[in-house]
């Protein structure tokens, strides 16, 4: 007869294969996928960072369109017009490509001692201008297109607003609204890799991205394509200068944001110290994929 008194041994719990990632998981793969993409060939590294420029650009594109003349006031028109240009991240992630602030988690695989410092910056010093490609290459053919014509010109004087506002802004505001908005958009990388299907990749991101852009932070991709586009619509007072001066503070806190807040956070936290023991892959479960669409597992 059994003893009832005595606790039972607690029964073994097995998680389903389409269980998210957990975070100590996802920081192993974003390790690895850090020591892939800094190990890419470089013509392959110059091609997929012009296609995420180009991605970036069209999710730009959209929001740009989506803000004009909407009747739903300043939060919710901001909040559909981040849904807007979560467009590009989703091409990104899901289509594949190389973008320069999401790279900016190669930082763990750095902090890790898994590539050079000189693999790094390799990394972000092709992807970078390779993203400024295909950003303003987009503006070109969109000037070109004569898209910012619609609404009788509605989406042109759009598009010029955008850019005056991102050129008047100090460097120290530019500087700080880099920060956040990299940290969110590292974050929804980050939260893509606990998915184990593309519909849960594109959930993870609309929400950061569509935070960010309604707040107002600034991401260097995007501003590739926005500010060339407002110069070719001949905003008054966007030039060279002011998009270099937007630039290099919005790039260096995208940097901090994305490199420093996530990923050597999360490098301290879940792999500093401890043993390189590979991801298991969950049972029946779809591989994460990387940025540039490759299994991660």
């Amino acid at each position: 007869m059994a003893d009832l008194t005595r606790p039972s041994a607690p029964a073994t719990i097995t998680p389903s294969p389409q269980d998210a990632y957990p975070p100590a998981q996802i920081a192993r793969l974003v390790e690895q996928v850090g020591v892939r993409k800094a190990n890419l060939p470089a013509r392959a590294t110059l091609m997929l960072g012009m296609l995420a420029g180009a991605f970036i650009a069209f999710g730009a594109m959209y929001y740009t369109l989506v803000m004009t003349g909407s009747p739903l006031g300043f939060g919710p028109g901001r909040l559909l017009g981040g849904i807007a240009f979560s467009l590009g991240l989703v091409l990104v992630i899901v289509g594949g490509a190389e973008l320069f602030t999401g790279n900016n988690l190669i930082v763990m695989a750095w902090a890790e001692r898994r590539i050079s410092t000189a693999q790094l910056l390799r990394n972000w010093g092709l992807v970078f201008p390779a993203n400024l490609v295909g950003a303003m290459g987009c503006a070109l053919m969109v000037n070109w297109s004569g898209t910012l014509g619609l609404g009788d010109g509605a989406v042109a004087e759009t598009a010029m607003r955008i850019a005056q506002a991102k050129v008047g802004l100090g460097f120290g505001e530019a500087f700080f609204r880099g920060i956040l908005c990299n940290t969110l958009v590292c974050l929804a990388v980050w939260l893509c890799f606990a998915a184990h299907g593309v519909g849960g990749k594109i959930l993870a991101i609309v929400l950061p991205i569509s935070a960010f852009v309604a707040l107002g932070f600034e991401h260097s991709v995007a501003n590739m394509y926005l500010i060339p586009v407002a110069m070719l619509a001949g905003a008054e007072g966007v030039g060279v200068s002011g998009f270099i001066g937007n630039m290099v503070p919005v790039t260096l806190g995208n940097i901090v944001g994305g490199g420093v807040f996530v990923a050597l956070v999360y490098w301290l936290i879940y792999l500093h110290g401890q043993d390189r023991d590979p991801v298991p892959a969950a049972s029946g479960g779809a591989p994460a994929r990387s940025e540039t669409g490759g299994d991660d597992t």
